[in-house]
């Protein structure tokens, strides 16, 4: 997520726990006049910047031969704290920005297993070459450029697609299954696109109360609105207050992370107007930082009144996600219905601007600088948090179908209070999922 420090420090620094603030930081890089082997000035930046931000700091070698290290990011691989450390990256400046406002390249979906390891299209996103072509969720693949998906299976368990780079042109070739039983062959080609967050919105009626169910993709920010925020996140809510909802169902289970902004904006109007002013979140930095240690408050959007919360989760729910319900969990009852979280209590804020050389080199250097705790203190989930009801995923239905086995749990509560054993023994743990096909930047926002 990516957050900000505040006014007593520049402004503003925007951080990433999985989530984004997409500002300018306002300070001059520091000029390192100590020489180094030619070749090696990059990895030298890292590591100077990595020791001065780093949230393990401490943990970090005292010396390193730059030259053992092939690439930049073989380099810091290899310097990171392993034991907890799983997000640190490198990316460049244009790829960063652009991802948190939905800027994207490729085909535009996302897919997901069932019990069987059938392949589904999972969902689309609406101005993706995907989506211009009517891909839908709840298509299933059977063939990936004239192979069956079993062709794809890894040693380890996982897949490779082998469908190359999201550089735009590249073209691949699909065969579906659709729901009416009928077959299709599509060849799509990558493309620059902008991606959408909002899935579904719709209401239900379910004993008398009208519950609104969202699914939400991913937390990004509209590009040019000021303080940052994301107008699909406030028609959506506008929506829902519009229709008096009783209750709200958000569905996050393939969401990665995004802007720590846009989750603010989220968690503001779901927060209680008598919970409006207090603690949202503090974030503590390394222990040479502790001066810009930070806190945020709730402060009230709209006029939805929600005395709880159901997640639909998974372990592709990370990052921002994650913030959101660790944020209302000490205000509101939340309940989690899918599959424990992915756990990601740290976060981070790109540092190129802060060492020239890395500017120079367009290298965005992305490690993890600070951790987030909840008004209660609740800080290290980094094994997730775990489902409250543990239901299978049902790929093979559309968004809003309440055939669709954990929409259908959420749903049943709702009315019940309680969910089947029918409904819960559905669930499995798939061996691998769309999130373990991707690394740094983006695993935040996983699509093809």
């Amino acid at each position: 997520m990516i957050q900000a420090l505040d006014q007593g420090y520049m402004r503003k620094l925007n951080w990433i726990i999985g989530l984004v603030i997409l500002l300018g930081w306002g300070c001059e890089p520091k000029d390192d006049p100590t020489p180094v082997a030619p070749g090696q000035e990059v990895k030298k930046a890292i590591f100077d910047t990595m020791n001065e931000w780093y949230f393990w700091n401490q943990e970090l070698p005292a010396e390193v031969d730059f030259a053992d290290f092939p690439t930049n990011d073989d380099f810091l691989d290899g310097i990171i704290f392993k034991p907890l450390d799983r997000f640190s990256y490198l990316t460049t400046q244009e790829a960063f920005n652009n991802s948190f406002v939905g800027r994207n390249a490729g085909h535009g979906f996302g897919f997901a297993f069932t019990e069987d390891e059938k392949l589904y299209i999972s969902f689309v996103f609406d101005e993706s070459p995907a989506g211009k072509d009517g891909w839908k969720r709840g298509w299933e693949i059977t063939q990936i450029n004239g192979k069956p998906i079993a062709d794809y299976k890894t040693s380890t368990g996982g897949y490779d697609f082998k469908l190359g780079t999201s550089d735009p042109g590249i073209s691949n070739t699909f065969t579906f299954k659709l729901p009416d039983g009928s077959t299709t062959t599509r060849t799509n080609v990558k493309a620059e696109y902008q991606s959408n967050s909002v899935l579904e919105q719709k209401v239900f009626d379910v004993g008398g109360k009208k519950v609104g169910y969202w699914a939400y993709q991913s937390f990004k920010a509209t590009a040019g609105l000021s303080p940052t925020r994301s107008a699909e996140v406030t028609s959506s809510m506008e929506f829902f207050q519009s229709q008096g909802i009783n209750e709200l169902i958000i569905d996050l289970r393939y969401n990665g992370g995004g802007s720590v902004a846009v989750a603010e904006q989220i968690s503001n109007y779901l927060i209680q107007a008598s919970n409006s002013g207090k603690l949202m979140y503090t974030n503590k930095l390394n222990s040479t930082k502790t001066s810009q240690n930070s806190s945020e408050n709730f402060s009230k959007i709209g006029n939805l009144e929600l005395s709880r919360v159901i997640f639909i989760t998974s372990r592709g729910s990370a990052s921002a996600s994650e913030l959101v319900i660790n944020n209302l969990d000490p205000y509101l009852d939340v309940i989690l219905i899918g599959d424990n979280t992915f756990g990601k209590p740290v976060g981070s804020f790109p540092l190129s601007q802060f060492n020239r050389v890395l500017v120079e080199n367009n290298v965005e250097l992305v490690p993890i600088t600070f951790a987030t705790a909840n008004a209660e203190g609740k800080a290290e989930y980094f094994d997730g948090f775990p489902a409250n009801f543990s239901v299978g995923d049902s790929p093979q239905f559309d968004w809003g179908d309440t055939q669709d086995l954990r929409l259908a749990a959420a749903l049943q509560y709702v009315q019940n209070g309680s969910i089947s054993g029918r409904i819960m023994n559905t669930f499995y743990r798939p061996k691998w999922e769309m999130i373990d096909a991707f690394k740094g930047l983006q695993q935040e926002f996983p699509a093809f």
